[in-house]
């Protein structure tokens, strides 16, 4: 198993500096007030495709020999990185094949289609996502690109902490969310080699708590009937993210449904920006946790900004 380390994250920068947005960071004195707290908000909400998913996907892709290229590429996803492998796929000129569980949101089935990913929809679970995946590639021998247990992924992801740092240093914390850990382990990764005695926090639902519980038992606990409006943390971590999260995070904090639609209510009026429940959860944490938090510079990446404006949680 190959681990990615920050080297490889610099490289991963400088193959997609000119695909990406280097997204703003932005600020709110109404939130600090609230929160008791600086922040600093890392907007992949803004960033192509709408998520910081984009980073991982372009550098998946445009890392490819011609060779496997030339095959197209494929992926399971309910969303985010279905949208960013398909965009990233266009941009090099190849076909990209989209595994997408049927109850995705319709946003998210929209813009994969719109660039022109070649959807098959599988029931809503784990194992039909893959099996589902596995069937095409055996009959198109396509480069499955995994969402996030994936080394060249990771390298992406991780390209948008080491913009944060660079654009603010001195941060006690950064957080983002986690599901299956892409973006948590390229961010740990960039935050411990820029900023060692920064802590790396990740936040994620009560109702989908596997990450958690994984790193409290040392061990991954697959998630199992997840319950959240949280759509894009449903998902079980995988090996090589584990591995780079065990070692380089501090910790993992878990918050109610309540705080995470409080949390994203919150950006929206305040910053008028629009992201989506996921992107909401870390500033849930640090609401329900706000002594803990009490004057920390802390570094939060708003994840994606990809939201059903016809299911709004408010």
């Amino acid at each position: 198993m190959k681990i990615p380390v920050f080297e490889d994250i610099i490289d991963a920068h400088q193959l997609i500096k000119d695909f990406i947005h280097c997204t703003p960071v932005l600020t709110s004195t109404a939130i600090n007030r609230i929160t008791g707290t600086e922040i600093f908000f890392k907007c992949e909400n803004l960033q192509k495709t709408g998520a910081f998913k984009f980073r991982g996907a372009s550098n998946a892709v445009f890392s490819l020999t011609d060779e496997q290229a030339a095959r197209g590429v494929g992926t399971h996803s309910s969303g985010n990185h279905a949208a960013a492998l398909a965009l990233a796929a266009r941009m090099k000129g190849i076909q990209a094949q989209i595994v997408m569980p049927s109850n995705s949101p319709e946003i998210k089935k929209k813009a994969v289609a719109g660039y022109g990913g070649i959807i098959t929809y599988c029931e809503p679970t784990l194992q039909a996502r893959e099996s589902t995946l596995l069937k095409i590639a055996e009959e198109t021998c396509i480069e499955i690109i995994h969402p996030y247990n994936n080394f060249n992924v990771i390298a992406g992801q991780g390209t948008a902490a080491r913009e944060l740092l660079e654009a603010i240093p001195h941060l006690d914390i950064v957080m983002c969310p986690v599901g299956g850990g892409g973006l948590l382990s390229g961010t740990a990764l960039s935050v411990k080699a820029l900023s060692p005695s920064t802590k790396v926090l990740a936040a994620e639902p009560s109702g989908a708590d596997d990450a958690y519980r994984s790193l409290k038992a040392g061990y991954i606990i697959p998630s199992i009937h997840p319950k959240t409006i949280a759509d894009g943390l449903l998902t079980s971590l995988g090996e090589i993210n584990f591995v780079i999260i065990s070692k380089n995070v501090d910790d993992i904090v878990t918050v109610s449904e309540e705080s995470i639609v409080k949390a994203m209510r919150m950006v929206w009026e305040r910053m008028k920006l629009i992201i989506e429940p996921s992107s909401a959860v870390p500033l849930a944490a640090i609401l329900e946790n706000k002594e803990a938090f009490s004057n920390q510079r802390i570094g939060i990446i708003l994840s994606g900004g990809n939201v059903d404006l016809e299911n709004l949680p408010f």
